[in-house]
């Protein structure tokens, strides 16, 4: 019956991971060197929440994988493609950490994500540190690349906050059966 079941949660992830790589095309680019908005947290959070944060870190890594491979990733060197691309996502299934509150997992699985990002830019992409950005002066490459990464990653966790508070009111997505 155990396998069974590891079956079934394996089936699920690749479909969440599947979805999330369809979900990825679907996006509005905000900068040229990366970053975009899209819907592409909500399925790695869905199921991180559904099967624990092990499988959504694991289901998180494969995407980001994936999205760096086929998804138009930005990489500057291996450092980049790990810290940008496969810890990141990983870091999105932390919202597995709380199944029982999905808006604090969906904090946790977007504060995760950005904190990878954000000691990426930092220590890869800093030495691409405008002088001004947003019309503000920068001097300190920590809050460039907060700044950088956080309005992007900031407004994926928004929505899939929202949409997972849709789902949790109007559907049993989130609920497992035993």
């Amino acid at each position: 019956m155990k396998s069974n079941n590891s079956t079934r949660v394996l089936a699920e992830g690749a479909v969440m991971v599947a979805l999330a790589v369809v979900l990825n095309f679907l996006k509005v680019d905000i900068f040229p060197s990366g970053g975009s908005i899209n819907l592409l947290f909500i399925p790695l959070m869905v199921y991180a929440l559904r099967r624990g944060a092990g499988w959504g870190i694991g289901a998180g890594f494969v995407f980001g994988t994936i999205k760096c491979l086929i998804g138009g990733g930005i990489a500057y060197g291996w450092q980049s493609l790990l810290l940008d691309y496969a810890v990141a996502y990983a870091l999105v299934g932390l919202a597995g950490l709380f199944p029982k509150k999905p808006m604090l997992g969906t904090l946790a699985g977007t504060l995760g994500c950005l904190a990878s990002v954000v000691v990426s830019g930092v220590l890869i992409w800093g030495m691409y540190m405008p002088e001004t950005f947003w019309g503000l002066p920068m001097t300190n490459v920590w809050v460039y690349s907060l700044l950088y990464n956080g309005s992007y990653v900031l407004c994926n966790g928004l929505i899939a906050a929202v949409a997972i508070r849709i789902l949790t009111r109007s559907t049993k997505l989130l609920t497992v059966g035993k």
